[in-house]
């Protein structure tokens, strides 16, 4: 899809607009959302994204509007397993639930800017080193197993945030205690930083690990990077109210990772067989492409992915109210 210097200006600035206004009508005062609010502004976020995506299908044709729905609801899934990382990290620093909000729409404006360098690099790399697509590949087979090897184990994760946090307070002055929603502030006459400000570090350093799995996973389903930049974007719009959404629901979602995993596979599969129907490489089929290979369509990744993510959330439901039914008998026994 060819997408002019107009097109990327507009989109950039309405993305930007979106941040502006979530930070004036609910960051900036601060406050812990209800339920109520969280779902409103999680469905406005995701019908956006919908209306985004229908646009592209309108006018960019439904081949590019199938790769953004692919897209966007790949790194939406891989957006939710973020989410047990930022739970563990507003835990580890006790981040009063008023002042979360500030500290994830900080992370989502940082994992933009990030993903944005990060896209830019893989755009020209592709388009100069066609091998690559065989490294992207090879990667997110490597991710996959470390989701399933990995899952949602609190105690690695819990290890690993803990190394950050003791690293993080060695190289930045901090301060012991919160000072309202403040980044900054003076102790015995010395200016340091509050929590606050490490929680956004640390978050914003999580996001750019993030983006080695979600950009690779999303290049797997399409090259263009007008694409793959909103598909991102409109993922992580909403991920705050997301957050507070189902951060209870979150450790319901025990199979999360493997479905997960399942989807990285998939497009790393995808990935290997566009190598191969490109092929450059000399030392496979003499650098010819092996075109007999066949190239997986869009509406096919498309509908693995949703009924990936529709099968293991099924299944973790159902697998979570069987422990609590026997937690329950447990307890009266």
């Amino acid at each position: 899809m060819e997408t002019s210097l107009l097109v990327w200006l507009i989109t950039i600035a309405g993305i930007l607009g979106l941040l502006i206004f979530d930070f004036y009508s609910h960051v900036k005062t601060p406050h812990e959302p209800t339920i109520r609010e969280s779902a409103t502004w999680s469905i406005v976020y995701i019908a956006i994204a919908i209306l985004f995506g229908v646009g592209v299908g309108v006018f960019g044709g439904w081949t590019s509007g199938g790769e953004y729905f692919a897209g966007y609801i790949t790194e939406k899934a891989l957006s939710v397993d973020n989410l047990f990382v930022f739970l563990i990290i507003m835990t580890s620093f006790a981040v009063p639930r008023i002042y979360q909000q500030k500290v994830l729409l900080v992370g989502i404006g940082i994992a933009l800017l990030s993903r944005g360098v990060f896209i830019a690099l893989g755009v020209t790399i592709i388009e100069n080193f066609s091998w690559v697509f065989y490294l992207f590949g090879i990667l997110l087979f490597w991710l996959a197993y470390s989701q399933v090897k990995g899952g949602h184990d609190g105690d690695e994760k819990d290890e690993a945030d803990s190394r950050l946090i003791r690293i993080l307070r060695r190289i930045v002055p901090t301060s012991d205690d919160y000072v309202e929603d403040r980044l900054t502030t003076r102790v015995n006459g010395r200016r340091l930083f509050t929590p606050l400000f490490l929680v956004m570090l640390a978050i914003g350093l999580t996001d750019v690990l993030f983006a080695l799995d979600s950009i690779p996973a999303i290049f797997g389903l399409t090259q263009d990077p007008y694409i793959v930049f909103t598909a991102n974007a409109f993922s992580l719009l909403g991920l705050r109210q997301l957050y507070f959404l189902i951060s209870g629901l979150l450790e319901k979602l025990v199979y999360l990772a493997q479905g997960l995993a399942v989807i990285l596979a998939f497009i790393g599969v995808k990935l290997l067989f566009h190598a191969l129907h490109v092929n450059e490489v000399p030392f496979i089929n003499g650098g010819r492409p092996i075109e007999w290979i066949p190239e997986i369509p869009i509406w096919f990744s498309l509908g693995f992915i949703v009924l990936t993510i529709a099968v293991s959330t099924i299944l973790s439901l159902r697998k979570s109210a069987q422990i609590e039914r026997a937690d329950e008998v447990a307890a009266k026994h």
